[in-house]
């Protein structure tokens, strides 16, 4: 059977498409309305208990249902795309960006900022919880900037895919970049998959 990719557009699942179109694989993409609900219908709580996204249903039926394990497995399931590095400190360091980028920036950052009403239904406490939500983001793209000084421009991980779809959110709700972060969502903007799926998602007119 054919993959079957649930995503949402603009949402973390961009950095998994992007992934998917850098290991050139065949996929069915289903769009998962979140505001509409999909995420918490039967059939697809059927496939992802947990109700978020992304969603990737394998060849074989079964299902990874995280942005970690989706692209872990996309790396190690096809090496020659070189998606993540040789060495073993590579590796490790690789890992450290991506945990950043999804755990720390989206995880603790963004999802203040995006979904407030989860923290607090208190008017007065979400001014503080969105507050708090832009420090931990600028905060962990501080770090990633000190992480990205000294790699190769040509690099390209599923860290890179991680941290590109955080800066893709920043962009777009006018969180300055650092000058590191900023180059990097730049030339990420360039290479041809993210190209594609920033024309696949309808967002390719921001970025001509």
């Amino acid at each position: 059977m054919t993959m079957r990719f649930y995503m949402t557009p603009g949402s973390c699942s961009t950095g998994i498409h992007i992934l998917l179109e850098e290991c050139g694989l065949v996929f069915e993409a289903h769009l998962v309305n979140l505001m509409a609900g999909d995420h918490n219908t039967p059939d697809y709580r059927a496939l992802n208990p947990k109700g978020t996204i992304p969603t990737l249903v394998r060849e074989d039926g079964t299902a990874l249902t995280d942005f970690l394990s989706i692209a872990w497995w996309l790396a190690r399931a096809h090496p020659r795309r070189k998606l993540l590095p040789d060495d073993l400190e590579g590796e490790l360091a690789t890992l450290e960006l991506l945990d950043l980028a999804v755990n720390r920036i989206h995880g603790q950052g963004f999802t203040r900022i995006f979904t407030t009403d989860q923290y607090s239904s208190n008017p007065e406490e979400q001014k503080a919880i969105k507050a708090r939500g832009r420090e931990l983001v600028a905060e962990g793209f501080a770090i990633a900037a000190g992480r990205l000084k000294g790699r190769h421009q040509n690099d390209f991980t599923i860290a890179d895919a991680a941290l590109f779809y955080v800066e893709f959110w920043a962009d777009n709700i006018g969180i300055p970049l650092p000058m590191e972060c900023e180059a990097h969502f730049r030339r990420l903007l360039r290479r041809p998959a993210v190209r594609q799926v920033m024309l696949e998602e309808g967002y390719a007119s921001l970025y001509r």
